[in-house]
């Protein structure tokens, strides 16, 4: 007895498990049957429009028009080509009279979700339209595998960018130091060039000095001799003397 409950125990189990793995089925009010319908076609014309290329005509409602942009790239890039549409789901917001409508997109290379945001009040107008393109895992985690690439690659770049720029600073310490040097050396040129004028100067202030001594001598031995001029005194020649003028007066 205790094992035919400990069975029906188990198939219990079984059965609720198996129940909670279905997923529950929404029965669609006539109002939100409608508006998935709607919904569809909008993808329908929306895909015959883009492929038609009339979609410029439509520029001056912002919120279509960005519906037909996202859906021309998702088409290049994702969708490849449409297949057909798959149901949906709708949610109806009563209070602002808004129904978010999500059809499925079976395309030849990616399926999608196109969700159509639609005031279906007394406007009747479209709010946005947006294509969410269905990757598979592999192809997520190969797209976030890419980003990160991209992301770490950038990173040593620019740290490559800022040592080259550091280690230049070296270089230009030393071209720095290169000018200081030639300006240096330039100074110095300019400063030993004038010394031979400077001794010029003063051998013209010697020999000016000699000829005030040889009057003076002069005028002394003219009035040791008892004569009135020098007229009478001729110089043969001036040696310099290593004696200081006093002794040679």
């Amino acid at each position: 007895m205790k094992k035919l409950f400990a069975i029906l125990g188990m198939i219990t189990c079984m059965i609720g498990l198996c129940a909670c793995g279905q997923e529950e089925t929404k029965t669609l009010s006539p109002l939100e049957q409608s508006l998935l319908q709607m919904g569809e076609g909008t993808v329908t014309d929306m895909d015959t429009i883009v492929a038609n290329g009339t979609m410029e005509q439509y520029a001056g409602n912002p919120a279509v028009y960005a519906g037909f942009t996202g859906w021309k790239d998702a088409l290049e890039n994702d969708i490849g080509k449409l297949e057909g549409t798959d149901g949906g789901t709708v949610e109806l917001n009563e209070e602002e009279m808004v129904a978010t409508i999500n059809v499925n997109v079976l395309g030849r290379d990616h399926n999608a979700t196109v969700e159509i945001v639609f005031d279906y009040s007394g406007t009747g107008s479209y709010q946005s339209i947006t294509t969410n393109v269905q990757y598979s895992l592999g192809e997520i985690m190969l797209k976030a595998a890419m980003n990160t690439l991209i992301g770490m690659g950038t990173v040593f770049v620019v740290l490559i960018l800022i040592s080259l720029i550091i280690s230049c600073f070296s270089l230009i310490s030393k071209i720095e130091e290169k000018k200081k040097k030639k300006a240096a050396a330039k100074v110095e040129s300019n400063d030993v060039k004038p010394a031979p004028v400077v001794t010029q100067i003063a051998e013209k202030e010697e020999l000016s000095d000699d000829t005030e001594l040889v009057a003076v001598i002069a005028a002394a031995i003219a009035a040791y001799e008892g004569s009135g001029s020098t007229d009478g005194f001729v110089v043969r020649s001036i040696r310099k003397s290593n004696k200081s003028k006093w002794q040679n007066a």
